[in-house]
């Protein structure tokens, strides 16, 4: 009996540690992404000589990666354990500016970088805030972007703005989030094409 209790002692021993060293079985993370804003109305300013370059979007420290972000007080980031973006909020960024730009109607062409063509005009952007905000109730998605209008030809600044958009979420989830953040970039990217074509047509009004 003693002989049976022993190995019976040291099987239950060895099936535990198989249990510790198995894998335990991960949760796959949610991935979501920034979708392509309805089609946005032309603009009423014009600048058709122009040809407009869209350069990639930065984005500030902390918020370049895949990782969905959000806040519950001021100033401190966490991230999301089971949610994540597609990619990196800036490339997602990048061809939505084109196709916006493009709808805008305001200049002849809008190409991203990296065209063989030379653009008149650069624009510069770089993502400051993307997050969901947990500092009031419902909580709310967050974008902020600052886009820099550039003259190709001089490399001299012709308009900088601020776009800093906050719409509440449906719901304090990640998929709530997702949606306001959605929501936050059409409205901003709005707000950029009439800003783009307002800043140049001023410039190409100028003697």
């Amino acid at each position: 009996m003693a002989l049976l209790c022993a190995s019976l002692a040291t099987s239950l021993a060895l099936l535990a540690a198989c249990s510790a060293l198995a894998p335990s079985k991960l949760e796959l993370p949610h991935r979501y992404a920034l979708d392509r804003a309805p089609l946005i109305a032309a603009s009423a300013i014009t600048a058709r000589g122009l040809v407009l370059m869209v350069r990639p979007p930065r984005a500030a420290a902390g918020f370049d990666t895949v990782h969905m972000i959000y806040s519950r007080n001021r100033h401190e980031l966490e991230y999301f354990a089971h949610s994540e973006w597609v990619e990196s909020p800036a490339r997602m960024l990048a061809p939505l500016l084109v196709a916006a730009l493009t709808d805008g109607g305001a200049f002849r062409a809008v190409l991203a970088s990296g065209s063989a063509a030379r653009g008149d005009l650069w624009l510069e952007t770089e993502i400051l805030h993307l997050q969901q905000e947990f500092d009031k109730s419902p909580s709310t998605a967050r974008f902020a972007l600052r886009a820099e209008l550039i003259d190709a030809h001089t490399r001299g600044l012709l308009a900088w703005r601020e776009f800093d958009i906050s719409v509440p979420a449906a719901s304090d989830s990640p998929q709530g989030g997702v949606m306001a953040a959605n929501q936050a970039v059409q409205t901003a990217l709005t707000e950029l094409t009439a800003f783009c074509a307002e800043a140049a047509g001023d410039a190409q009004a100028q003697p």
